[in-house]
């Protein structure tokens, strides 16, 4: 579609519209190229890598230094049982939704408006591939219960088993994804 067109249909400018597509790219959802338009754009096996390891290292920090009390853990547990909720119903994609809510929340312990803003950067790009996943039931019901259960660890004061679980849902997730996008 034209740009002009894209423009007109919603109802913006095409100043707006350029600007959308600037910070779309900024964030590396979509590609620009020149002489052809804009896409969006598709994970490759090293976009999954370079995710998964900033995940890893910031995810497996952040529940490591978790305090067992803190307002974010108590929104990753409305993440889970909503997620719970929503698988029930088989309301995917609205799970994958609560899913990253539960990662995000995780990362927000830390305090740090930075390391968060990396973090939503990154699960925009995780959020292209869940959208690219012929299954994403397959992809995402295993993780609810080990969701629930890091969960549990850091209420407990078990950070650090928290951590090691993390860890391993993390690569368990990184190599589920190359399966499920073609990218063995």
């Amino acid at each position: 579609m034209a740009e002009e067109s894209l423009a007109d249909s919603l109802q913006v400018s095409r100043n707006s519209l350029r600007e959308a597509f600037r910070l779309l790219a900024h964030e590396r959802l979509i590609n620009h190229e020149l002489h052809r338009g804009v896409f969006v754009r598709r994970l490759d096996r090293d976009d999954v890598l370079q995710v998964y390891t900033a995940r890893i290292f910031i995810e497996v920090a952040a529940v490591a230094n978790c305090p067992a009390g803190a307002a974010e853990l108590r929104a990753a547990l409305a993440a889970v049982e909503q997620a719970e909720l929503l698988a029930r119903e088989g309301r995917w994609m609205e799970v994958a939704t609560c899913n990253l809510a539960f990662h995000q929340s995780l990362v927000d312990s830390v305090g740090s408006r930075r390391v968060s803003e990396v973090m939503r950067q990154l699960l925009a790009e995780v959020r292209l591939a869940f959208h690219s996943m012929a299954d994403s039931r397959n992809f995402l019901e295993p993780y609810i219960p080990r969701n629930r259960q890091i969960v549990q660890l850091l209420s407990d004061g078990e950070a650090e088993q928290a951590a090691t679980l993390m860890r391993a849902y993390l690569t368990d997730s990184r190599e589920q994804l190359y399966e499920a996008l073609g990218l063995r």
